[in-house]
């Protein structure tokens, strides 16, 4: 096999290594980010002063009354900041 080969070889199992690498932190990474928001999800709905019964009523109560398109416009903005 000639150098150049070997070297070529070399080279992209080395770049495969490193995609996994890559692969594992950004996993790692999301996790901390779902953690991170599911604290600040969970500190908000504390300072609520509420128990899990009135959390849970007044949640039902406003799914009814308002138009679920709310949801999917903050959403839509979440996602276009994100970008």
């Amino acid at each position: 096999m000639s150098k150049k080969r070997e070297r070529l070889l070399l080279d992209i199992s080395k770049t495969k290594e490193k995609i996994v690498e890559l692969q594992e932190k950004l996993h790692e990474l999301e996790q901390q980010k779902t953690e991170l928001e599911n604290t600040e999800i969970v500190a908000l709905v504390r300072s609520t002063k509420m128990n899990t019964t009135e959390l849970s009523a007044f949640l039902k109560a406003y799914r009814e009354k308002n138009d679920t398109s709310f949801f999917n416009q903050k959403q839509e903005e979440i996602n276009h900041e994100e970008n």
